[in-house]
């Protein structure tokens, strides 16, 4: 049974304590690993024993989460796991991603087969959470909860979420402690600029307000969520909440309906951030079993070619993927008998628009080990790029994308639930000018249904039922989409395309690119949201953890 315990609340004088980066356990750097539990794959330059710890907690964690929520998750495919890279520094985050942030400590990025997340060495196992496995622990949150319902939830709601999960903390028993204070949003709270429970709970009020600095959205996202999460005079109000809004009710007046006054409960929230201790729920270990771990040695190929692997995975632009594929080369030729070499260069060379020799590189992997799932992939994408740049007869085109469909279905027969292939069935009608069949719509719609994280596919599933005549479907698909807090301008086209729908239940699309191109061209959309998107998250003088 879940076991409440009484913790010391947030304060400020103890957030320095909270701040500091730990080291992950070891000293020197050992060999590369890979784990595989699950839910997560992982790849790190450490010990054998320090990836298995890593690898464990995270394990933990996901059934922690789905035992405090109540909620039946299915493992995944083992392409659709969480794909977790540690690398030496939050330096070297920072240059993988590219953007902007001094204060980026992790990011992840939700793809249909291939999600994954990159991170700095992370200390594992201690009883103050460093910043980067915050980070880490926060995003996935994000990817549970999408993946195990489909209600919409309000900003607040997810934000809280997400916080009062991430502010875990693993015993060495394998106990879990679930809903500790969230020491690391200490700053924000009783420093940064305050964001009232109306300004939560109507996103119109937060949104029309000034915000000329850094605010504590998060932390009293964090700090609402989690007094009702165990608060005895308010049990049972966040759920009666939730429910009101899955039944239509606007935000604001489903808050008055069960919270009542606002500022009532934010003069409770002011007491409750200056007690002296606050709950928190502990799991033992028997009742969060980690599942099996498997850890396995890099060869000595593939360990060389990782940090290539890492910022191809990452994504880039024709002119980083040619000055990356140069290096590609180099270990490749010093490697010609690695699959896992010849699935990176395979990769490369399909981001360098040399689409043969990525197929030549895929299927010399293949041949190696037929189970070498990227290379699969790598093939069929650069066989689609082919098939697109056939010229000839309508005969000729059909062949080159009934080729380029093959890799995928030679994917599907490994591995039956991997989404990537039932994408690719859809998308080889489209871009060969067909109707697509009612198989390859269902096969799109499962794709979604496997991969609930990713955006951009259940927009594109959105997209493809609106014309077929399944626009109360494609308004269940454009939800996410639409009220996704960072989603900019393929959020306002979300928006606007439920709006259609609203006013025309049985639109047929015919319009459907002038719609989508109005949203796309409102320069607004894309802007920074007010708040904490305006300076990332955590972005304050002592620099706190930032998601991407």
């Amino acid at each position: 049974m879940n076991k409440l315990k009484w913790q010391a609340a947030l304060r400020a004088p103890v957030l320095g304590a909270a701040l500091a980066l730990l080291a992950w356990p070891g000293t020197a750097l050992a060999d590369w690993y890979r784990a595989d539990s699950d839910h997560f794959i992982v790849y790190a330059n450490d010990s054998w024993r320090d990836i298995e710890d890593f690898t464990k907690d995270l394990e933990r964690f996901h059934v922690a989460m789905a035992r405090t929520t109540a909620t039946e998750v299915t493992v995944p495919s083992p392409s659709n796991r969480v794909t977790i890279y540690v690398v030496r520094s939050a330096k070297e985050v920072r240059e993988i991603h590219g953007g902007d942030s001094k204060y980026l400590n992790g990011f992840y990025l939700p793809r249909a087969g291939g999600s994954l997340a990159i991170v700095p060495r992370i200390g594992s196992g201690s009883s103050t959470r460093d910043v980067a496995m915050i980070t880490l622990l926060h995003e996935y949150a994000h990817h549970f909860l999408i993946s195990a319902q489909r209600q919409q939830m309000p900003r607040w709601v997810s934000e809280g979420g997400a916080e009062f999960f991430a502010s875990v903390n693993f015993l060495k028993d394998g106990t879990v402690q679930i809903g500790r204070a969230a020491q690391h949003r200490g700053y924000e709270l009783f420093n940064a600029e305050p964001v009232p429970v109306e300004e939560l709970l109507d996103p119109a009020v937060y949104e029309a307000r000034e915000h000329k600095r850094y605010d504590a959205f998060y932390g009293r996202a964090w700090l609402l969520y989690h007094y009702l999460t165990f608060s005895k005079e308010r049990a049972g109000q966040l759920t009666a909440y939730l429910r009101a809004l899955a039944s239509g009710t606007d935000e604001r007046e489903a808050a008055l309906q069960v919270f009542g006054d606002f500022d009532a409960l934010d003069d409770e929230l002011g007491h409750y951030l200056r007690q002296r201790r606050i709950m928190m729920m502990e799991l033992k270990g028997s009742s969060v079993p980690t599942g099996k771990i498997a850890i396995t040695q890099l060869s000595e190929g593939e360990a060389e070619i990782m940090p290539l692997r890492i910022r191809s995975k990452r994504g880039v632009d024709l002119e980083q993927a040619r000055e990356l594929l140069g290096e590609v080369h180099e270990i490749a030729a010093a490697y010609p008998d690695d699959p896992g070499v010849l699935s990176v260069l395979a990769e490369a060379e399909h981001d360098a628009h040399n689409y043969q020799a990525a197929v030549d590189a895929a299927d010399r992997a293949i041949a190696l080990d037929p189970t070498r799932t990227n290379a699969y992939v790598q093939k069929g994408y650069a066989l689609f790029a082919l098939a697109r740049d056939t010229e000839g007869t309508g005969a000729k085109r059909a062949e080159a994308y009934k080729r380029a469909r093959e890799p995928f279905i030679a994917l599907n027969r490994i591995e039956n639930d991997h989404p990537l292939p039932l994408v690719w069935f859809y998308r080889s009608y489209v871009e060969s000018g067909k109707d697509p069949s009612e198989l390859a719509l269902r096969g799109l719609v499962r794709a979604s249904e496997l991969a609930p994280f990713d955006l951009d596919l259940q927009m594109q599933v959105a997209l493809a039922l609106i014309p077929a005549g399944y626009q109360d479907v494609a308004a269940y698909h454009l939800g996410p989409v639409a009220h996704n807090p960072h989603g900019g301008s393929g959020a306002a086209a979300a928006r606007a395309l439920l709006e259609r729908l609203e006013r025309e239940p049985k639109w047929d699309g015919k319009d459907i690119g002038a719609v989508m191109a109005q949203a796309f061209s409102d320069p607004e959309e894309d802007a920074p949201l007010p708040g904490p998107e305006s300076a990332p998250e955590g972005e304050e003088p002592d620099g706190k953890a930032s998601h991407d």
